[in-house]
């Protein structure tokens, strides 16, 4: 069994819990240190609950990275966006697997060091874009790389939710404090946190490649700062066109991120609130449904189900799904299938163009 540090996640902390009890469902890798916190006694507090030895529960990710160089087979990352750069940066520079939450950095120039300094010295470095592991994902790319829907002519993928709709960040609320701190944030709010999975499942289901975009950044609740709305136009290396729209004003939503495609001979639909079903519509046929489980799986989805049909599976399957490839990759050499520090690189340009464009009043921006 593989053997990982943590650094964030600490008490109060979300995410942290949320890649623990993936990790945890594969069997394939065990917490042994940690720095979950920038204060010692939460970080030893919360590691002993844990059940790790209080000598592997360290001040400083430098001084984890330092002392568990060498025994640790990889490391996540989970702290606010700040942090992701420095901690991604001192576990390469010990030769440390590295698995980081998203948005991978505050900017591309930051992204191109870690990536490159992860292919110099021949480490994984993986982005946790939860929506990748999911099976009806898989299955939707498998069935555009068949040829199923044609050529995509068209893209819609919408995220909105509803948690934000009100300054809770005003209230001492723990998630969204930090997210609308510009200097933690990295100057930006809904588009960083919900418009990055956009922009990393788009491609990633498709092959297509984002080229230009003209975004508009808005900030709906009074007294914020930042976006908590966003529309973006998109075109493609193909030639075909896209709309995206995120927001975490929407009042009412929970987590509706939707994905549609459409192709000269079809089209598919996934809805992230239902997500074991796939909707395909071909040319002048009726639309199926396809479900995750059933016979219509393609193999390379159908791997990474893991209840019989009618038996839900959600969230955090697809997270462990993601862990399911980073692992394996590491452990036997498997093929790498999981979100990597490439597309971490793409998606900090794409957030780069955003604002970029909706600065310059939703001009039109070129994306190398």
């Amino acid at each position: 069994m593989l053997k990982y540090a943590m650094i964030g996640g600490g008490p109060g902390a979300f995410v942290g819990q949320v890649h623990r009890r993936a990790l945890a469902l594969n069997g394939q890798a065990k917490l042994v240190a940690g720095c979950f916190s920038r204060d010692l006694e939460k970080t030893k507090r919360l590691g002993l609950e844990l059940g790790l030895d209080e000598d592997r529960l360290y001040a400083t990710p430098e001084e984890l990275t330092r002392l568990e160089a060498g025994d640790v087979d990889f490391a996540v990352v989970v702290t606010s966006n700040e942090a992701h750069y420095p901690n991604v940066k001192t576990c390469l520079e010990n030769s440390i697997h590295v698995m980081c939450d998203k948005p991978f950095t505050h900017t591309s120039h930051q992204a191109v060091e870690l990536v490159e300094m992860a292919r110099d010295k021949g480490l994984h470095l993986g982005i946790s874009y939860t929506y990748a592991g999911y099976p009806m994902i898989r299955q939707a790319r498998e069935m555009i790389e068949r040829g199923d829907i044609g050529t995509i002519r068209f893209i819609n993928c919408e995220y909105p939710q509803g948690w934000l709709a009100e300054a809770v960040e005003t209230t001492g609320h723990p998630q969204a404090e930090w997210r609308a701190d510009p200097e933690r944030s990295g100057g930006i709010l809904s588009l960083g946190d919900v418009g990055s999975h956009i922009e990393h499942l788009v491609p990633h289901v498709t092959g297509l490649v984002v080229t230009r975009l003209a975004a508009r950044l808005d900030t709906l609740v009074e007294g914020r700062e930042l976006d908590d709305n966003g529309t973006i136009l998109t075109e493609y290396n193909t030639g075909a066109r896209g709309m995206y729209w995120y927001s975490q004003a929407a009042t009412g939503t929970v987590n509706g991120l939707k994905l549609r495609i459409f192709g000269d001979k079809g089209g598919l639909e996934w809805f992230q609130e239902e997500p074991d079903h796939l909707y395909y519509m071909p040319l002048n046929e009726s639309t199926q449904r396809i479900v995750r489980g059933s016979p219509a799986m393609l193999p390379g989805a159908q791997r990474f189900s893991h209840t019989p049909p009618g038996h839900p599976e959600g969230w955090l399957l697809a997270f462990a799904n993601l862990y399911k490839s980073f692992c394996a990759t590491i452990e036997y050499g498997e093929k790498p299938d999981f979100p990597d520090g490439e597309d971490g690189l793409r998606g900090i340009r794409f957030i780069e163009a955003c604002v970029e464009s909706s600065r310059r009043e939703t001009l039109w921006q070129e994306i190398n």
